[in-house]
């Protein structure tokens, strides 16, 4: 078994770590670290972490300043629950970035929100 672990570069680690979780129905937790999360599932797949920007010395992640956050990246997640998950993305902001449709592609439902440091989250019925 193989796994990608995507790593995103936050402002606020802890404050990104309780919108994932409450977006993604999990019980609030706090990061392990301050400039370091693992977003977990149940079963301990690791399935986003969150990295401050600046606090270690990997180039991509020294600053939001050299690009804009999310530009040329989809964080795309299939949930279970995805009619739950529409209604807790409702309660973390204002408007949805795409309303909830079918995708012609893979002929589910999907719904795309913004995070708390601009990248663009899609919602995917599983």
């Amino acid at each position: 078994m193989k796994r990608i672990w995507t790593i995103i570069g936050v402002e606020d680690v802890a404050g990104s770590f309780r919108w994932y979780q409450s977006l993604f129905g999990q019980a609030e937790t706090s990061p392990a670290h301050d400039d370091f999360g693992q977003i977990c599932d149940e079963d301990g797949t690791v399935l986003l972490c969150l990295h401050r920007w600046g606090a270690h010395e990997h180039p991509p992640l020294a600053s939001p300043d050299g690009g804009n956050s999310g530009n040329g990246l989809l964080l795309f997640f299939r949930l279970d629950d995805f009619d739950a998950a529409l209604s807790r993305a409702l309660h973390l902001v204002p408007k949805l970035a795409e309303e909830p449709h079918i995708n012609p592609s893979t002929g589910t439902m999907e719904f795309a929100l913004r995070d708390p440091d601009g990248y663009y989250v899609m919602i995917s019925a599983l």
